[in-house]
């Protein structure tokens, strides 16, 4: 351990006060001690310094860097704080910021776990130091935050990046490449047999559910509030939390017999990130599949059809990957969204 001491404060008649009540020696130097955090082996991606607060956790972060921390323009949406519109859609989802209007909000009226996913999203560069990473927000957006990241930070190879947190519960979901606890004074690497290597499975329920459930989530939905009256409903639980909503409707041609199209698919805010979103959307057409039905849908989230696209269970249309014509919708925000981009279109085909 390293003792550390603060510059003198200057004292008053309050801190004469408060020491004589509580017989608190005090002259006015604050010492604290910081842990011998062993030097790091080689390069890295992640890692993560974990303890109590007050623990050394922010000191010992400086050892790898400062903390640089973004501007906001309130009259600007949060969308306009990148250098393109590629570079947004890929930080933000980066993060698990994929509610499409929350793209069009000012940063000020976002909600805390809206604000700090944004936040970090312009963080994302090598060297990062992140201190008090997911603190400020529950833990359902912690978990979610963290997967995200990570997925990101590997994906592009960034270098470097540090996070200090008091809660253990992230290290599992983060994955990182090495953890220094500060409780324990011990520098684990990644692999080793004392700390799990992979995110623990996410286990969902899908229940039919009515048409007032959609109600929680028509405000998250990236193009539109309306829901047709003949379709099928679903939510999505990940044990006795709510997360996503999915529905269907009768395919409209008269060519096709017992076929069934995907009409909406919304994973709240809290939970995006984590891949829900996809997979309740192949649950929803396996279920359609297994009762002899034929299922497609047509999407013009670019995450959404990339993941088809990509995917083995779902077939390209003749009409994938179609430049979607401007509609009319009820706000210019989401205009935006139905101009000039693709729209996929996909048959699932099943396991």
């Amino acid at each position: 351990m390293t003792r550390i001491s603060h510059p003198p404060v200057q004292q008053d008649e309050i801190t004469k006060s408060l020491s004589r009540a509580f017989e608190y020696s005090f002259d006015g130097v604050s010492e604290f001690t910081v842990p011998d955090m062993p030097d790091i082996c080689g390069s890295f991606n992640i890692g993560l310094i974990v303890g109590a607060s007050g623990s050394g956790k922010s000191t010992l972060l400086k050892r790898f860097g400062e903390e640089q921390f973004p501007e906001w323009d309130d009259s600007k949406c949060i969308a306009s704080h990148f250098d393109n519109e590629d570079e947004a859609m890929t930080l933000m989802g980066a993060v698990g910021l994929n509610s499409v209007p929350t793209w069009f909000r000012p940063y000020s009226i976002l909600s805390v776990g809206e604000q700090y996913r944004a936040n970090l999203s312009r963080r994302l560069v090598d060297n990062a130091v992140i201190d008090e990473f997911t603190s400020v927000v529950n833990r359902s957006v912690a978990k979610s935050c963290a997967h995200s990241v990570a997925k990101h930070i590997r994906k592009e190879d960034i270098q470097g990046v540090v996070f200090s947190s008091c809660h253990y519960d992230i290290a599992e979901w983060l994955e990182p490449d090495w953890i220094y606890d500060t409780a324990t004074g011990e520098l684990t690497y990644r692999g080793s047999l004392h700390r799990p290597t992979r995110r623990p499975e996410i286990k969902l329920d899908i229940i039919p559910c009515g048409v007032g459930a959609w109600s929680m989530f028509k405000d998250h939905h990236y193009l539109t509030e309306d829901i047709n009256a003949s379709a099928k409903h679903w939510l999505c639980w990940w044990g006795d939390v709510v997360v996503g909503f999915a529905s269907a409707i009768p395919f409209p041609s008269g060519t096709l017999k017992k076929a069934f199209r995907g009409h909406r698919t919304v994973v709240l805010p809290d939970f995006q990130g984590l891949g829900i979103g996809v997979r309740l959307s192949d649950a929803i057409a396996q279920m359609h599949l297994d009762e002899g039905k034929r299922y497609f849908s047509k999407t013009a989230h670019p995450r959404m059809g990339k993941y088809r696209n990509e995917s083995e269970l779902w077939k390209p249309t003749s009409k994938n990957m179609q430049e979607r014509d401007r509609v009319a919708t009820d706000t210019d925000e989401r205009k935006w969204i139905a101009r000039n981009c693709f729209s996929y279109s996909h048959e699932y085909v099943g396991k």
